[in-house]
């Protein structure tokens, strides 16, 4: 499993806090549990968001990808030469 970059890190640390405390602040909540409860979800949110950041190197290699297929010349085939032709070359 590749390391998470800076961005991720940041996206994922500023969603667990803001998630977390605007859950908190709108649920009013005072017990132990929904304190936890409240914090996991929070952090399973932030792992979202972290894990669905983009990887710069994999959108740089995809976008790679797309241009090598787009600018590569159709490939060749072999056509075989009409019989008029064949025939000619053989009574020639």
């Amino acid at each position: 499993m590749p390391r998470p970059t800076a961005t991720q890190l940041a996206y994922g640390s500023a969603t667990v806090f803001l998630s977390t405390l605007a859950m908190l602040l709108l649920s009013q909540t005072q017990t132990g549990i929904g304190v936890a409860v409240i914090a996991l979800a929070g952090l399973g949110l932030g792992l979202l968001v972290a894990m669905t950041v983009p990887m710069p190197g994999a959108a740089r290699a995809a976008r790679r990808a797309a241009v090598r297929t787009a600018a590569a010349p159709a490939p060749l085939r072999a056509v075989p030469a009409p019989v008029e032709a064949r025939t000619a070359e053989r009574t020639g």
